[in-house]
């Protein structure tokens, strides 16, 4: 069987727009599951791990944002 590259001709969306959505949406999935590792480390009382999550957390909100703005004006014009 050949193997053929999506392009846009299946779904609609071009790669680079696809990968740009996916990677937005895996941020702000991943920004939601630290609030959950966070509260898992504060309950057994690991500062450590708690701050590193709470990095992580930081770092996912930040890239959801940069994906957010560049979704907004890719799909404004």
């Amino acid at each position: 069987m050949a193997s053929t590259r999506e392009t846009g001709e299946v779904t609609g969306t071009k790669d680079k727009n696809y990968n740009l959505l996916w990677y937005t949406q895996t941020c702000l999935d991943n920004a939601l599951r630290m609030e959950t590792y966070i509260q898992d480390a504060e309950q057994a009382k690991d500062t450590e791990l708690v701050d590193l999550f709470r990095k992580a957390q930081a770092d996912s909100r930040k890239g959801a944002e940069l994906g957010k703005q560049l979704l907004s004006s890719r799909l404004g014009s």
